[in-house]
C-alpha cells in the first residue's frame, strides 16, 4: 500500500489550503493510499492551539508568529516525523520546508506586485522578508523533489519570481466537490432567490472573496455603471472593507444594486440564487472559487490570471476580460440581457467544464505523482548503494 504524509498547517472541510488538503486526503484514501497528516497541532506535540484573536491587529500578529514558528520549528519536527516513516512520500502545503512534493498555493511577492506594490511597500515588512528568504531557499535549493503549481500561469509566476527552480515543476490544478457544488434544481433555485427577494427575470452576478482589493471587487462595482441590467451579490470581507465597498457603490450610483452579505458558510445555496460569477482578480495561483462557480452552473467573468485562462472559454462557459470596470460591466450587461436559451447553454457549458476537475480525478493525478517519486527514490537509493559498494 502506498503511504503518504501530508504536511499542512491546518486541515478540514471548507475552503483555502486546509480544505484542499482535506479533499486530497479523502481522495487518496478512496484510491487505497494510507494517509497521515502532520499539522501545526502535531508540531506542537499535543499542546492546544489558542483561539484566533478578535482584534484584527492581534490576529495578524498571531498569524505571523504561527507562520514563522511552523516554518522553522515546524520544519525541524516535520523532518523528525518523516524520518520515522522512511517509506512514506510526503506532500507539503505551505510554511514547512520539508517533504518530497511541495504544493505552491500562491506567491506573496507575485500577488503584491500584481497589485502595484512598490519594492519598498513589499520589503519594509519583516514578515515579507522572511517569506522571501524562506521560499528562495525552498525553490532555489533541493528541499523538495517536485514543486506542484496549480496552473500554468502559477508556474510562470514562480519562475519569474525566483529564477531557476531546483525542484522540477508539475502542474496539477485544484479540484472541486462536484456533489456539493452543482446546478440547483428549479425548486432549490426558487427558494434561494426568494430568500433575497429576487424576481424571476433579474440576472444576478456574484462575487466571492475576502481580499476585495486583490480580487477586484471595485472593478465589478464600478462596472455596474456599464451594466445597468445586472445586480451584484457580494460574499466575504469584514466590516471595515464592506463599509468602504458600500461607500464606493453609493458614490458611483449603484448602491441599490449591490447586496453585501459578509462571510457565509452555505456558499452553494447562495450560488443557487445567482446567474453568473464575477472575479476581476489581479493575481491567483488557481482560484478554487472559479471552479466552484462553474460546477454550480454559473458562467464566469474573470481576468486572465491563475487557472482562469485554462478553463474559461469565451462564449462557452463565460468570458475573460481585462481588469477594467467598463470591460467587466459590458460582459455583465451582456449576460444580464442574454436570451434564456443562450444563457442556458452557457450554464451547461460551465458545469461541463468543471466536471473534469472532480477531487477524485485530481487525487488520482497526485497518487500517480507519488508513485513516480517513490520509484525515483528507490532508484536513487540503489544507485547510492552501488556507488558506496
Amino acid at each position: 500500500m502506498t503511504r503518504v504524509v501530508q504536511i499542512v498547517p491546518f486541515i478540514g472541510p471548507g475552503t483555502g489550503v486546509a480544505g484542499v488538503a482535506w479533499h486530497l486526503d479523502q481522495g487518496l484514501r478512496e484510491l487505497g493510499a494510507d494517509v497521515e497528516v502532520f499539522t501545526f497541532q502535531s508540531a506542537r506535540r499535543g499542546r492546544p492551539t489558542s483561539r484566533s484573536a478578535r482584534n484584527t491587529i492581534l490576529a495578524r500578529i498571531r498569524g505571523g508568529w504561527r507562520m514563522i514558528w511552523f516554518s522553522t520549528v515546524g520544519t525541524r519536527r516535520a523532518k523528525q516525523y518523516l524520518a520515522e516513516r522512511p517509506d512514506a512520500i510526503s506532500i507539503c502545503h505551505n510554511n514547512v520546508v520539508a517533504g518530497d512534493i511541495y504544493v505552491n498555493h500562491g506567491l506573496l511577492l507575485a500577488s503584491m506586485r500584481a497589485r502595484g506594490r512598490s519594492f519598498w511597500g513589499i520589503y519594509r515588512n519583516p514578515v515579507h522578508d522572511f517569506i522571501y528568504l524562506r521560499d528562495r531557499f525552498r525553490y532555489r535549493g533541493h528541499a523538495h523533489r517536485v514543486a506542484v503549481c496549480l496552473s500554468e500561469g502559477d508556474a510562470a509566476d514562480l519562475r519569474a519570481t525566483y529564477g531557476p527552480i531546483g525542484p522540477r515543476i508539475e502542474v496539477i490544478p485544484n479540484g472541486v466537490d462536484l456533489d456539493r457544488f452543482r446546478p440547483p434544481t428549479p425548486k432549490e433555485r426558487a427558494a434561494a432567490r426568494a430568500e433575497f427577494g429576487l424576481g424571476h427575470d433579474q440576472r444576478v452576478g456574484v462575487f466571492v472573496g475576502h481580499e476585495f482589493s486583490r480580487k477586484g471587487l471595485s472593478f465589478a462595482i464600478r462596472g455596474l455603471a456599464s451594466g445597468p441590467s445586472a445586480l451584484l451579490m457580494v460574499i466575504g470581507g469584514n466590516d471595515d472593507i464592506i463599509a468602504e465597498a458600500h461607500a464606493e457603490a453609493v458614490e458611483h450610483g449603484v448602491g441599490d444594486r449591490v447586496l453585501f452579505l459578509g462571510v457565509r458558510k452555505d456558499l452553494p445555496n447562495h450560488l443557487a440564487a445567482c446567474d453568473f460569477f464575477v472575479f476581476p482578480s489581479a493575481y491567483e495561483a488557481n482560484a478554487l472559487v472559479v471552479l466552484e462557480a462553474l460546477a454550480s452552473g454559473l458562467p464566469v467573468i474573470a481576468t486572465p490570471v491563475g487557472f482562469a485562462p485554462e478553463v474559461i472559454h469565451d462564449g462557452v462557459n463565460g468570458y475573460l476580460v481585462e481588469r477594467d470596470p467598463e470591460a467587466v460591466g459590458a460582459r455583465m450587461e451582456e449576460l444580464a440581457t442574454l436570451d434564456d436559451e443562450s444563457f442556458a447553454a452557457l450554464r451547461l457549458g460551465a458545469r461541463a467544464s468543471a466536471e473534469r476537475y472532480g477531487w477524485r480525478e485530481v487525487a488520482r493525478r497526485y497518487l500517480a505523482l507519488v508513485e513516480q517519486v517513490q520509484a525515483e527514490r528507490s532508484t536513487d537509493s540503489s544507485a547510492a548503494e552501488q556507488a558506496s559498494g
